[in-house]
């Protein structure tokens, strides 16, 4: 969650490139990777959620479990065009209940067949992204920042598929690898070093391909071409950035899998916790409240990297304490909630 917040403060106050060469270098390895492994997550939440159903191959059961995620995924996509409207074009929410929607019609297939899917979905993606104009549909002057024509069909679609911040080709295939890894039983020690096996692998061939390329091709390409087709920044998601991305989500995982297992009763646990389970609370109170707060203090553009690490912790702390404040009396967030209620 700190990661989201860090990233989201500093596109939206502008910090890039202002600061500390270090703090510059350790941001571009954070941005992407937070949210990829929020979606990934996702499709573990949704393995565990019809793991019963899954196993006992009842249609009817199956369908149910569909319809209830089908609620979820159109309140997720509500709140998240709520947020749009009142100014965060960043939106990750909408872009979850699509999803969370198309994962539906996947739960049953094979778990070999879905990650075939995914790998398609990235060469897919790969492949618009050299034969389509990414530009399409950002302001020239405000690249990604402002999307002209966010509110036509044919933007809203072209958005959604390919060259939003967070499109389906290729983000979905987070979700539907999470789905797939959600499907195995992760307190498993050998699913464990596999796991990690396969993510130290991803990130460590991801990023070292994308310096050999960068560097070999730049006299070729110039290095604006070359940088844009093999850096592994989540803008655009190139194949790279897929497995890199991919590969520090596994690795995350399993690190926070093998800590939590060996210090169970570890009383920092149990304060953050309770903040992980209202995430969705967190992440619209980081806009609504988080960008208020900046706008107060004047602090909502041109500033530098060391301030938003300041104010990014801050607004963290801030949440773990009313995180466990609020599940003193109430068993769920506010906001998720309030999905469950409606769902």
């Amino acid at each position: 969650m700190f990661g989201m917040l860090l990233i989201n403060y500093s596109v939206i106050t502008g910090v890039e490139g202002k600061g500390p060469s270090w703090l510059i270098k350790l941001t571009s390895l954070i941005e992407g990777r937070a949210s990829a492994l929020f979606v990934l997550l996702a499709g573990i939440g949704i393995a565990l959620m019809t793991k019963r159903t899954r196993e006992s191959s009842n249609k009817e059961q199956l369908q149910k479990a569909r319809i209830s995620i089908w609620k979820r995924a159109l309140l997720l996509f509500v709140l998240g065009m709520g947020l749009y409207v009142i100014g965060w074009t960043g939106d990750i929410l909408h872009y979850y209940g699509f999803y969370l929607f198309f994962l539906t019609f996947f739960i049953g297939f094979k778990k070999r067949t879905n990650i075939i899917i995914a790998g398609v979905l990235i060469l897919v993606a790969q492949a618009i992204q050299l034969t389509y104009d990414m530009f399409t549909g950002w302001q020239p002057n405000a690249l990604f920042m402002e999307y002209v024509d966010f509110w036509s069909i044919s933007g809203f679609t072209r958005n959604l598929f390919i060259n939003g911040y967070h499109p389906i080709f290729p983000w979905f295939a987070f979700i539907l690898i999470g789905f797939v890894i959600g499907c195995y039983s992760l307190k498993d020690g050998r699913i464990q070093r596999n796991l990690l096996a396969i993510g130290f692998t991803s990130l460590v061939i991801a990023e070292n391909a994308s310096v050999v390329l960068i560097k070999q091709l730049t006299p070729v390409l110039t290095s604006e071409v070359a940088q844009f087709l093999f850096k592994t920044g989540p803008i655009l998601p190139s194949v790279l950035y897929m497995l890199s991305a991919i590969g520090s989500s596994f690795i995350i995982l399993v690190i926070i899998l093998k800590v939590t297992e060996k210090a169970q009763s570890f009383w920092l646990w149990k304060v953050i916790i309770p903040s992980g389970q209202m995430t969705l609370t967190h992440y619209i109170g980081h806009i609504v409240i988080g960008l208020s707060i900046l706008d107060i203090l004047g602090r909502i553009e041109n500033q530098q990297l060391p301030f938003i690490y300041i104010f990014s912790a801050g607004f963290y702390i801030g949440s773990v304490i009313f995180s466990v404040l609020w599940k003193l009396k109430f068993d769920r967030g506010p906001i998720e909630w309030l999905v469950r209620k409606l769902s």
